[in-house]
C-alpha cells in the first residue's frame, strides 16, 4: 500500500521504506498489541500540541516518508507528529472502527481507492478539504468529491520480474497461470494488504465473472501469500521467486541506489489497476485542528517533494520534479478499476478457493 523498503538492506533510501528482517513479526505485533504513544498521547494531556497518525509499517520506518514529514510538519507548525504503525490498509480501518467511540488517533493515512466503500460505511471519518486542494490535486486523482479522503500519492500495480531468473517474462495476466511459473509468484493477502487487494481487483477487471477460473489455474504457481508488501517484496529481492506484485514505480528504487535494471515492471496490454493512497481525519479526533493542518501540509509541494525517494510512488502534486530514476518506471497504457462491492466478494471467494 504504497511506501516501501531497502529490501536488500544495501543502504540508501527505501521503497515504501526499508524491509526489516523481522517484518513478519511486526505484522503480528500490529495486530495484537496496543501502542504506547509518545508525548502523552492516549492520556489526559494537552493533545493540541500533537497529531497522532495511524499508518503502515514502511511509512513509519526510519527510511520511509513518515519521519521526514513529521520533522517538517513540526518545524512548520510547532505541533508534534506521532506516527503509529497500525498494520496495512484493512487493519488500520478495522482498528479505528474498534476505537470509534474513543478515538486515539487524529488521522488515518494509507487507505486507497479500493477501500472507499468500506471507508464510507465505517462512519468514522469526517470530510475536510485541504487548503489549495483544487489547484494541487488533479480531478482524476481525487478519491472523493466531498473530500472525505485526501489523495497524497499514486502508482499502477504491476508484476515485477527478476531478469536474472531462468523463466521467461510473462506478457499478460493470463500467462501467469502457465505451468512454467509453478511456485514462482509472490502475492500478498488481499484481506490485510492493499497490493494484495489490488491484484484481486486486477483479475476481476480483466476476467470479469471468469476470475475464479483464473485463480484456480494460478493457485499452483503461488509461492506464498505474504501478509503485507514489505514481507512479500523482501522475499522477492532475496531470490525466493522471480515474480511479485508491486508497482510500476518500484524499479526506480533499484536504479536510484545503483542496482541497475535487474528488476523490471512488466506492462501488459490489457491494462493495470491504479492505486491512489489517501489520508482522512477521524470524527471526534482529539486534535481535529492539528489533523486538518497536517492534511494542508501533506499536499503542499514541500511535503510532496519527500515522497518520490521514500514512498517510491508518484506525488499527487504535479509541481514536484521527479528524479531521473523514475525513467525506469513505465506508464501503463490504460488503467483498470473494479467495483468496490464486487471486489469485496471477490476477495472472499479467492481466499476460499486458495484454501480448498
Amino acid at each position: 500500500m504504497a511506501s516501501q523498503p531497502d529490501p536488500d538492506n544495501t543502504g540508501g533510501g527505501s521503497m515504501k521504506a526499508r524491509l526489516f528482517s523481522f517484518s513478519f513479526l511486526l505484522f503480528f505485533v500490529c495486530l495484537f498489541s496496543v501502542p504506547v504513544f509518545a508525548g502523552g498521547s492516549g492520556d489526559s494531556g494537552d493533545r493540541s500540541k500533537e497529531v497522532v497518525i495511524y499508518t503502515y509499517d514502511s511509512f513509519v520506518s526510519e527510511w520511509g516518508a513518515g519521519p521526514e514529514l513529521a520533522r517538517l510538519f513540526e518545524k512548520k507548525t510547532g505541533i508534534k507528529c506521532t506516527l503509529i504503525d497500525a498494520g496495512d490498509g484493512s487493519q488500520i480501518l478495522s482498528r479505528v472502527i474498534i476505537e470509534k467511540n474513543n478515538p486515539q488517533a487524529d488521522i488515518v493515512l494509507g487507505v486507497d481507492n479500493n477501500q472507499m466503500k468500506a471507508v464510507r460505511a465505517s462512519g468514522v471519518f469526517e470530510a475536510y478539504k485541504p487548503a489549495g486542494a483544487d489547484e494541487v490535486i488533479p480531478p482524476d486523482l481525487r478519491l472523493a468529491d466531498d473530500w472525505l479522503v485526501t489523495s497524497y500519492d499514486w502508482s499502477y500495480f504491476a508484476m515485477i520480474y527478476d531478469t536474472q531468473s531462468s523463466v521467461p517474462a510473462p506478457s499478460s495476466l493470463e500467462e501467469l497461470a502457465n505451468p512454467v511459473y509453478r511456485k514462482k509468484i509472490i502475492l500478498m493477502d488481499p484481506r490485510t494488504s492493499t497490493p494484495g487487494m489490488g491484484f484481486v481487483a486486477w483479475t476481476l477487471a480483466v476476467f470479469g465473472n471468469g476470475y475464479e477460473d483464473f485463480w484456480r489455474a494460478l493457485k499452483p504457481n503461488i509461492l506464498t501469500m505474504a501478509p503485507g508488501w514489505s514481507t512479500g517484496y523482501g522475499l522477492f529481492t532475496s531470490g525466493e521467486a522471480p515474480l511479485v506484485i508491486s508497482y510500476t514505480t518500484s524499479p526506480a528504487y533499484h536504479v536510484e541506489y545503483g542496482e541497475g535494471d535487474r528488476f523490471q515492471a512488466l506492462i501488459f496490454d490489457n491494462g493495470h489497476p491504479l492505486q491512489i493512497e489517501g489520508a482522512a481525519v477521524l470524527k471526534n479526533a482529539p486534535n481535529r485542528e492539528g489533523a486538518r493542518l497536517f492534511l494542508d501540509f501533506l499536499i503542499s509541494e514541500e511535503a510532496q517533494n519527500v515522497l518520490p525517494l521514500t514512498q517510491w510512488m508518484y506525488p499527487v502534486n504535479t509541481a514536484v520534479k521527479m528524479p531521473d530514476s523514475y525513467k525506469a518506471a513505465p506508464m501503463a497504457a490504460s488503467s483498470l478499476t473494479a467495483d468496490n462491492d464486487e471486489l469485496s466478494a471477490a476477495v472472499e471467494n479467492v481466499m476460499r478457493l486458495l484454501a480448498e
